[in-house]
């Protein structure tokens, strides 16, 4: 596993992070509880540090289970996790009111709740789980933020972005109040890197990289006749002709697959790898299968710049999850 500095921040990560929303119990369907911690226990044996979760996987589920698997392997990993909205409106609409989202004594409610759940004192990185250019100057989150970091309850701030809206948080970034950034970055989703990611070398701040495999069709896996459960979004993220334009436009993908790239889900990871503001990225993982194939990517090799622009025209900006 090879490791890279989130930002300017004192932090090392592994260049690939555990996406803990999976584990949640919350929106992808049945899950196997044990099989989870049997996972979460085997990224750290590989090397993986990173763990990315949020309060609303489960409300406080997958927090729980990170933990036990920490207290299993004797060990723990360095942990992100997300506040909520007070409003639990996502993504955060221009013009909300930032005491409807994110007062203070909200942001530190739910951070002492989260450290509950973590079995821990502080928390490594803690995050907004959406974000608006409005909130920037407002005094309320910034005075929640610095009232944890002075207690020692987190050690570093950062906001996830809202869906394919890399441009919504470019001044957050600019104003130099934030550390890290959680932004969608993959094949399809090629826009942070035209403003954001520059912004964010330029500035120190850190890349996690979310939804790499754009929740499952980037692996090369479905066809147009792969069905989900009910329970998991997905049913509903790739209905009607979706899927069928999804797997189609995969296909432009396959010429990733050579030498040790021997899949399209190494290449799609090994494209998010390939920018030099990504810190981490983040493949949302429930078994230890899906653990050791992620992990296993990260060999120090990358896509090759001809390949780089070969995929640029493949790019395809939309939003699926409204």
């Amino acid at each position: 596993m090879r490791y890279r500095p989130l930002g300017k921040t004192a932090l090392e990560v592994s260049e690939i992070g555990f996406g803990a929303w999976g584990i949640g119990k919350s929106w992808w369907g049945p899950t196997d509880d044990a099989e989870s911690v049997r996972a979460l226990v085997r990224a750290l044996e590989l090397g993986i540090t990173f763990f990315d979760t949020a309060y609303v996987y489960g409300d406080g589920h997958s927090e729980r289970l990170i933990a036990q698997a920490f207290r299993q392997a004797g060990r723990r990993g360095i942990v992100a996790s997300k506040v909520p909205p007070k409003n639990r409106q996502w993504p955060a609409m221009p013009g909300t009111p930032i005491q409807e989202a994110f007062p203070a004594d909200w942001i530190i409610r739910c951070t002492e709740r989260t450290l509950r759940n973590l079995e821990t004192d502080c928390l490594d990185l803690q995050q907004f789980h959406v974000w608006t250019d409005d909130w920037v100057d407002a005094p309320e989150w910034q005075e929640g933020v610095a009232r944890l970091k002075q207690q020692g309850k987190i050690r570093f701030f950062g906001v996830s972005v809202n869906d394919h809206e890399p441009e919504s948080v470019l001044k957050l970034v600019a104003s130099g109040l934030v550390d890290s950034i959680q932004v969608i970055y993959n094949l399809f989703e090629q826009a942070p890197a035209e403003r954001l990611f520059p912004l964010c070398q330029a500035h120190g701040v850190g890349v996690i990289v979310r939804v790499p495999f754009d929740e499952g069709s980037l692996t090369g896996t479905f066809t147009p006749e792969t069905t989900f459960h009910p329970e998991d979004f997905r049913s509903h993220y790739f209905r009607g002709d979706r899927l069928r334009e999804v797997c189609a436009r995969v296909e432009a993908f396959r010429f990733l697959i050579r030498d040790e790239i021997t899949n399209l889900a190494q290449a799609a990871l090994k494209f998010c790898l390939s920018h030099p503001a990504v810190s981490t990225v983040i493949p949302g993982m429930r078994t230890v299968a899906h653990v050791e194939a992620n992990a296993a990517v990260s060999d120090g090799r990358l896509l090759r710049p001809e390949e780089l622009e070969r995929v640029k025209p493949l790019a395809w900006r939309r939003n699926f999850y409204r």
